[in-house]
């Protein structure tokens, strides 16, 4: 089984880009997606794409061990709210 390290645009929002950046960023990486022949990222619901289109995009690496303590925090912050 294959697993694909996914982003949103609330990760890229907490690693300091705008929110309507983020965005775009999303948008283009969904792009990119589909130019590579993977139809499931038409949908216009779908806010998770692939490390990889993103990295591609912003022409930079995001290493696994930034996103792993961006989720942790993400979920400590998200289990305070409630």
């Amino acid at each position: 089984m294959v697993h694909v390290i996914t982003m949103t645009k609330h990760e890229l929002v907490a690693l300091g880009y705008g929110a309507s950046r983020a965005q775009d960023i999303i948008r283009r990486a969904k792009l990119l997606m589909v130019r590579k022949g993977v139809p499931y990222y038409k949908s216009p619901k779908l806010g998770r794409v692939p490390v990889t289109a993103v990295e591609e995009i912003l022409g930079l690496k995001i290493s696994t061990r930034t996103l792993a303590e961006l989720a942790k925090t993400m979920h400590s912050e998200a289990t305070k709210e409630k």
